[in-house]
């Protein structure tokens, strides 16, 4: 049986080979898509860092806030005035800062001890103003401290009278879980790749061979159902192992193309990641090769067959959610849902961690069992089927 299997192993890889076409869009794809997350990442995180280099502030009216604008170039920030239909910009995402509106009675409050409203605009539909909002805030709150100070001195009583409380904010994540954060697509990514290398393979090599007329010829042989079905999937968890490879190996260059000095140094993707990545996503392309085939394998076109495999990849691609919307962090479970538990054990690795047999057996487990029952259902189905 084991010799059957080889013979049509060989005969299934050769015939994915030969689709150059399809397979150098799954190779491209793949290698590319390491470097182009990591650069869109790094593009994000250098925006933001720009910005906070700048120190920039957009402000309408400073000229009646002659306090105000000391305080702000003492503390090195760079004053520009604010267009006249910033509210637009603002709302079609044009002007990427927040703005300030100083009211023309502010000097004339502050004089009288009251306490003058300025207005910072932003947008929520604007993500580069809303995050500079609080950057504005935070600076008008220092403002505020030093005026109250200065009044508490002149009265003889002390600053300290304004912070009952004094607090220290200590941040106990390491900088591989902040740039872990920051990288949570990478996994992701690197799963929908393997997904979408064993997704055309299989397809063809049970509805398209149906859909062609030729597995009926190969039924035929005197090889056993379980040897065909072996040799079929052998070769297509082949490709998508392929691809969990390359995928894997594809953020070691391009943490070349990273533009943020920040995340370049947090960001730290080597041989050890690059192995566990590997590890965790062979077993999962193996599973994923023996579900495919035993949703296409009921199919008479290769076209149903693509709608009736949409529910697998809209299963893959939502699963890997869970972990960001649940609050209460990982749990137990979580491990035990493919394509869930290898995002959560990559994300683990992206923090520094070291998997242990514990940590990693659930995953293997449940990938075994599927690709063990998606086997057996295609064996039962060609012994038991008449393929018309």
């Amino acid at each position: 049986m084991m010799a059957d299997a080889w013979t049509v192993f060989r005969k299934e890889l050769l015939d994915a080979l030969r689709d150059r076409r399809t397979l150098l869009m799954v190779l491209l794809s793949s290698v590319a898509i390491g470097p182009l997350v990591l650069v869109l990442i790094s593009s994000l995180v250098s925006g933001i860092e720009r910005r906070a280099e700048a120190r920039e502030i957009v402000v309408l009216g400073l000229e009646h806030a002659p306090t105000l604008r000391n305080y702000l170039e003492r503390q090195t920030f760079t004053v520009r005035a604010a267009p006249a239909d910033f509210e637009r910009q603002l709302a079609d995402s044009k002007l990427g800062e927040p703005v300030l509106v100083v009211p023309a009675d502010f000097e004339a409050l502050l004089a009288r001890g009251e306490a003058p409203t300025v207005e910072l605009f932003s947008s929520a539909g604007n993500q580069r103003a809303q995050g500079g909002a609080a950057r504005v805030a935070r600076v008008l709150r220092g403002f505020n401290q030093e005026r109250a100070a200065l009044q508490l001195a002149v009265r003889g009583m002390p600053a300290s009278l304004l912070e009952a409380v004094k607090i220290e904010e200590r941040d106990l994540a390491d900088p591989a879980t902040r740039a872990a954060q920051l990288t949570t697509m990478v996994p992701f990514f690197v799963l929908m790749a393997v997904l979408y290398g064993a997704l055309n393979a299989a397809l063809d090599t049970t509805a398209g061979e149906r859909e062609r007329g030729s597995l009926e010829p190969l039924l035929m042989n005197p090889a056993s159902r379980t040897a065909l079905v072996l040799g079929k999937w052998g070769a297509v968890a082949c490709v998508g192992m392929l691809i969990a490879v390359l995928s894997a190996l594809s953020f070691l260059p391009g943490q070349w193309l990273l533009r943020s000095e920040t995340l370049a140094a947090m960001f730290q993707y080597g041989w050890r990641e690059a192995a566990a990545f590997i590890a965790l996503l062979l077993p999962l392309a193996g599973a994923l090769a023996a579900l495919l085939m035993a949703i296409a394998i009921r199919c008479r076109s290769f076209k149903e067959a693509q709608a009736n495999t949409t529910v697998v990849v809209l299963g893959v691609s939502l699963l890997p959610l869970v972990t960001v919307f649940n609050q209460d962090g990982e749990a137990p479970w979580h491990r035990w849902v493919p394509a869930l538990g290898q995002v959560t054990l990559m994300g683990r690795v992206l923090k520094g961690e070291t998997l242990d047999v514990v940590q990693w057996l659930p995953a293997l487990l449940v990938c075994a069992l599927v690709a063990a029952a998606g086997i057996a259902f295609v064996a039962r189905t060609l012994r038991s089927a008449a393929l018309k």
